[in-house]
């Protein structure tokens, strides 16, 4: 589980929408439409959902990785 993502157009920067979703079902879920309020420019965005990504926290992709990575003898 992770949070939705998208892209500030004045900033470039990433910000959070609020949601959060399990990023294969949000991958697969249908289009949609929705308006995010930036904290870094004081605005409301819209977006789309193709134009959205999910972030997991870091934690949770270090112990995803530790799981594959071969113990060295």
């Amino acid at each position: 589980m992770g949070v939705v993502m998208i892209k500030c157009p004045g900033t470039g920067q990433a910000i959070s929408t609020g949601m959060k979703a399990d990023r294969e079902r949000f991958r697969s879920s249908p289009v949609f439409f929705a308006r995010t309020f930036c904290s870094i420019c004081q605005a409301n965005h819209e977006w789309f959902a193709r134009e959205a990504w999910v972030h997991e926290p870091k934690e949770k992709w270090r112990m995803h990785e530790a799981a594959f990575v071969p113990e060295l003898a």
